[in-house]
This record gives C-alpha cells, structure tokens and sequence, in this order.
C-alpha cells in the first residue's frame, strides 16, 4: 500500500511540475508589480489610497468578467490553448504599462491607460489560472483535486515570493519602466515552455451552463472571496504601511506571505482531500485572521511580517479547501468551468476590496484597514461551519 501511495505522489508530482513552472513564469510578472506599483501611483502619479486600491483592483475586476469565458474556452478549446491566450495578453499589458509612462506628465491619463494594462493582466491571469488547474486536473486522478489547486497555486506565490524582490530592485534602478519592459516579456518566454508540452483534448460531453455552474460552487466561492480580503490587504497596502511607518525594505512582507505560503502548501496540501476541504478551510481562515490582526496592531517590522506570514499560512489552505468543495459539486466535464466560476468569487471580492479597504485607509490610520480585512476574513469560518454543517453532493442533496 505505502508503496502504491509513493507512485500516486511521484506521478503527480511528474504531471504537474511542467505545468508549475509554466505558472511560475507567467505570474512572475505579477510579482515584480505588487510591492512597486502602489508607491508608483501614490508616489510617482501622486494620487490617493482609493485610486491605488482602484489601480490595484481593477485586475481583479477583469479578472471577474472573463473567468466564464476562460472556463469556457479551457474546456471546450483545450488547456494548452487557454494558457496560451492568456500568456499573450499578459505581454499586451507590459506594452500598455510602458505607453502609460509616456503621459507621466498628465496623471489622470496615465492612470486610465495603466487600468487598461491592468484589465489585460486581468484577463491573462484569467485564462492562465483556469487553464493551468484544467489542464492539472485532467491529469490526475480525482482524489488529487486538493493538490492540484495546492501546487499549481503554490507556483503562483513562488512567483509573487521572488517577484516582490525583484520588482522592488528594478524599480529602484530603473523605475516602472524596467517592471513594463519585463511584464512583456516574461510571458513570452512561459510561451517556450509551453510548446513543450502534450496537449490535453478537451471534453467533448455536454457540459453545465455557467449559471448552473455558478449556482453549484457559489457557496464554498462566497467563503474563498471572502478569506480573499486578507490577501489583497497584504498585496495593495502592506508596502505603504511599511513607508507610512518609516520602516524599510516593505517587499520582506511580500516575501514573508509567500514563503508561509508555500510552506503550508508543500505539507499540508492533502488535507483538503483527506480530512475534508471545509474543515481545512474553517481552521486556516482563524490563522489568517490573527495574521490581520497583528498587521493591524503592529508596532515594529517584525510583527508585520509575522501578521504577513500567518496571513500567507491562513489563505494559502483556505483557498484549496474551499475549492475541493467547489469542485466535487459539478461533473467532471466542467472542472474548467467550475474553477472559473469558483474563482470569480475572489475576483469578485477583489475587485471591490482593494477599493473599499482604500477608502477606509484616506478616512482612518492605514493599519485600521487591517482590522477591517481581519474581521472579514472571520466571516469565512462560518461559510466553511455551514459547510461542514450541511454538505451536499454533486446532483445536490445531502450526502
């Protein structure tokens, strides 16, 4: 048996490296922008918290729109297609970033061309995402669906880990025009790695409309948007916590997130398959909400990097947990479909987040807004109590 297991893991493992280090690429972009582009916007543009929250959510807002589309399109048209769409629309927002540069002089306009680039990020990471997880998915066999979502996710913050660095050390060298000209072309280079490998067919079976999707995952999908909030409080306002304060080197916090991320991911990935998603996601969401707090309460450094890397332990089971609940509600058939719906959910939560949370910032002390994120976050202990309360099967009844 121990033997058996050990081949499941290595084949796993085989199936969903290549397809990782795809994502890696792809979302390095991502990373590089996170600790920079705020501070260029409230900085460099001068504008307020609310159009840092607004630049900074409006990814997530595309993001929203073309998950139906990204699901669609993964399951109909084949995964590999999918995240080739999205990697070149992921090179299109580098090139908008750079042509918002040229109207530095005019703030107004050069933040309206900067959403645009980033609704095209948006949209990239759309199809990347769903295509990615699709595509793992149709590898593996269904008792896997925890790890998955886990590791294909874990290579998405790897990248934001290592991008948060990076982007922090090109943009003091050479300003948002080094973060541009690398968004451009990093995808382009994920495109290589991408022809390398098999293609998975897509599934020819009639497959469930987005409404009956969306009606299926929408509440594991309210319980990830809302254990989501604490992720974009740390992604869009820990780097001006760490200014407003005085306290340098704020991408450690990116860093500190990613790493306790990841962590979790690599050992306890399969518990969302073992014990049960909403039982993971129930324990983890009460972690990332004490990360909050301690952002919210902290006097030095040190305890904003631990509130970042509690809060990157916490959401980084919550969202794994909550979609192994999403996913076993739909047929096999519409696992792309369903992960785009799932995950428009946080998008969703996103979108109107980062704003919100901006507002609250221009009206308060920053590190009230962590209060805020911390008390929403709370909120999805008990969307993953109804679960465990009342869990229902694929077709909809009590199990």
């Amino acid at each position: 048996m121990a033997a058996i297991l050990d081949n499941r893991k290595n084949f796993v493992a085989t199936s969903l490296l290549p397809i990782m280090a795809v994502v890696f690429v792809a979302f390095l972009v991502i990373g590089l922008a996170m600790p920079v582009l705020p501070i260029h916007v409230h900085d460099g543009l001068g504008q307020g918290t609310f159009v840092v929250g607004l630049v900074a959510g409006s990814q997530f807002v595309a993001s929203l729109i073309s998950r139906p589309w990204a699901g669609h399109y993964s399951d109909g048209s084949g995964a590999k297609l999918g995240v080739i769409v999205g990697l070149l629309a992921a090179a299109a927002s580098g090139l908008v970033y750079l042509l918002s540069l040229g109207f530095s002089g005019s703030p107004p306009s050069s933040v309206a061309i900067l959403l645009l680039g980033r609704g095209l990020l948006g949209g990239a990471e759309s199809f990347i995402i769903t295509a990615a997880v699709s595509w793992g998915l149709a590898l593996v066999d269904p008792g896997s669906t925890g790890k998955v979502i886990a590791w294909v996710g874990s290579a998405m913050f790897a990248a934001f880990a290592i991008g948060a660095p990076a982007g922090s050390a090109l943009y003091a060298a050479h300003g948002f025009a080094a973060i541009a000209a690398a968004t451009a072309i990093a995808p382009l280079a994920a495109l290589l790695l991408v022809a390398l490998l098999p293609e998975v067919d897509p599934v020819q079976h009639a497959r469930a409309s987005f409404g009956k999707v969306i009606g299926a995952v929408w509440i594991p999908g309210f319980g990830s948007a809302l254990g989501s909030v604490g992720f974009g409080a740390v992604t869009t306002f820990v780097a001006l916590l760490f200014a407003y304060r005085g306290w340098a080197n704020g991408w450690h916090a990116y860093t500190a997130y990613a790493v306790a991320f990841i962590l979790a991911r690599i050992f306890f990935s399969h518990l969302a398959d073992s014990i049960g998603g909403a039982k993971v996601a129930l324990v983890c969401a009460l972690i990332e909400a004490v990360g909050q707090a301690l952002i919210w309460l902290a006097v030095r450094p040190e305890m904003a990097l631990a509130g970042a890397a509690l809060t990157g332990f916490g959401f980084s089971l919550v969202y794994p947990g909550f979609g192994v609940e999403a996913v076993r509600r739909v047929p096999a058939q519409s696992r792309g479909l369903a992960m785009g719906a799932y995950t428009a959910f946080l998008d969703l939560a996103q979108g109107l987040a980062s704003p919100a949370l901006g507002l609250i910032a221009s009206g308060a002390r920053l590190n009230v807004l962590f209060l805020a994120s911390a008390i929403t976050v709370l909120c999805a202990v008990f969307v993953a109590w109804w679960l465990m309360a009342y869990p229902e099967n694929v077709e909809g009844n009590p199990r």
